[in-house]
């Protein structure tokens, strides 16, 4: 296990709500550019072997006779594709993992990888939004398992907390994200390509990096001192943070992250996303702009020019019937996203299946990747509350195209578990589709859907496979899997409630 100096876990907490001053542009410098980071770089190979893995989180199950306590489970990939045999599972009472696992401490909420050691194996970062710490409740943690060539173990973990102030529902750990947003070695921005954590707590966005991999033993540490907490609100009523993604929107040499969620206060449940642009040092991380719509993010090289775009998921307040999608294309040059959306979606576009409907929740889950094998990446869409005929809030998925002119809907296919060729029925409450992650398993180019119902048989969770051919993704020899088929506790887990993107 790799110890942590509490002396050195104060993250630098770059956003909060409440009386901050707005971020600094990024200091030029001289880095040399690189292409888009979204679809086209998962980092999630864990056992280094070039096949991407999957890590999934279960937080609703029983661990040691403690309820909620929680899960996660690590899939590892071959030539042959997703293994349901070659796993881990691991939990807060797996030898070596910090703590214990607790009644409510939902381990696997959140979940996101990155090589953060930079020793060529991705590590994986796992929320747990429920630990209590200090007698407070909900406080929040997570624990960071290290990359090896035998995959991740509970020997080799990190502790990670906001030890600089510690308060009861905070629920750090709410949401996760690894990239280079920033060098770790601001007087040496080339020379190590570490990737750093996002953690989210309910109102702050903080950030993790590790000491470089040549000790024996590896450190979290802080990133800095000094740099005080900042207003991410795009509205003065506030904002609570729900999901993130990264990619490359400016063209610069450092990841782009992504913040969404739904404001709160007066005008509470708006969807609405703030960019944060990546720098040499943390504290010069600048304002990418704030966009309408969330609380889902994805990015992509959805327009197939070299540069990350970002799709935004709008299924709060206020939002078109049904939810939408909306994506912000990159413009190619160091201010980043186009505040005005290229393209809105909705179930009621022309060539999309199915009808925009109250409730359907349409773009609460997305995933980018490359379905058909055709070099540009294609968007899934999960609508976790759309009724399958007389059944309520069963769930399905969407897929549309990606073309070197944008998505398209034509070819746009709709999935949901009614759907001839996929196992199972639909049945209420499901949620099929409520989690969503595009993998290429196998390296052949061409990316299949993990599609999660973590409301199936009343909230146990199943995941499904539904593999990808060269006109992108087809029901025939779909599958499905559970926590009782990797080994692990089934009852009331809610096993897929979290994949690693």
């Amino acid at each position: 296990m790799r110890h942590i100096n509490s002396a050195a876990m104060t993250a630098v907490a770059l956003l909060a709500l409440g009386g901050g001053t707005m971020i600094a542009a990024p200091a030029a410098h001289a880095v040399v550019p690189f292409p888009s980071i979204g679809w086209q770089q998962h980092n999630c190979d864990f056992d280094g072997n070039g096949f991407d893995d999957v890590l999934t989180g279960a937080p609703g199950a029983t661990v040691g006779g403690a309820k909620a306590a929680g899960y996660v489970s690590v899939q590892y990939s071959s030539s042959g594709g997703l293994s349901t045999t070659r796993k881990s599972v691991l939990d807060q009472n797996t030898s070596g993992v910090p703590g214990a696992a607790e009644a409510g401490d939902g381990f696997g909420g959140a979940v996101a990888s990155g090589d953060l050691d930079n020793d060529g194996y991705d590590d994986a970062i796992v929320g747990i939004p429920g630990e209590d710490l200090a007698g407070l409740s909900d406080t929040g943690g997570a624990v960071v398992f290290w990359g090896s060539p035998s995959g991740l173990h509970g020997s080799d973990s990190t502790w990670l907390e906001d030890a600089g102030r510690l308060r009861a529902g905070a629920n750090f750990g709410l949401a996760l994200e690894a990239a280079r947003y920033f060098a770790p070695d601001p007087a040496r921005p080339d020379a190590d390509p570490r990737d750093s954590i996002a953690v989210l707590e309910n109102d702050t966005l903080l950030f993790f990096t590790s000491a470089p991999a040549t000790a024996a033993a590896r450190q979290m540490k802080s990133v800095g001192t000094g740099v005080r907490a900042r207003d991410v609100g795009p509205l003065e009523t506030g904002f609570a943070f729900r999901s993130l993604s990264h990619g490359n929107y400016n063209e610069d040499s450092w990841a782009d992250l992504a913040i969404s969620g739904v404001t709160t206060g007066d005008q509470p449940g708006v969807g609405a996303t703030r960019v944060l642009h990546g720098a040499p040092d943390v504290e010069a991380l600048g304002d990418g702009g704030t966009f309408k719509g969330g609380p889902a993010v994805v990015s992509g090289d959805f327009s197939h020019d070299g540069q990350d775009d970002l799709a935004i998921g709008d299924t709060g307040v206020g939002s078109p019937l049904g939810g939408s999608v909306s994506v912000y294309l990159g413009k190619g040059d160091l201010s980043g996203l186009d505040p005005t959306p290229a393209q809105t979606w909705t179930q009621d576009s022309p060539g999309v299946p199915g009808t925009a409907e109250a409730g359907d929740r349409w773009g609460a889950e997305l995933s980018a990747g490359d379905t058909d094998g055709d070099g540009q990446p294609d968007l899934a869409i999960g609508a976790p509350g759309e009724d399958v005929g007389s059944v309520r809030d069963a769930g399905a998925v969407w897929t549309l195209r990606g073309t070197r002119g944008g998505l398209t809907a034509t070819g746009a296919r709709s999935f949901d578990q009614n759907s001839p060729g996929v196992p199972g029925v639909a049945e209420a409450s499901d949620h099929w589709g409520g989690q969503l992650r595009l993998i290429d398993a196998d390296d052949d180019g061409r990316f299949g859907l993990l599609a999660a119902a973590p409301g199936e048989n009343t909230g146990d969770g199943i995941v499904w496979v539904i593999p990808a051919s060269s006109s992108g993704l087809v029901a025939r020899g779909s599958w499905t899997y559970d926590g009782a088929r990797l080994g692990a506790p089934v009852a009331d887990a809610r096993f897929g409630a979290a994949i690693d993107e």
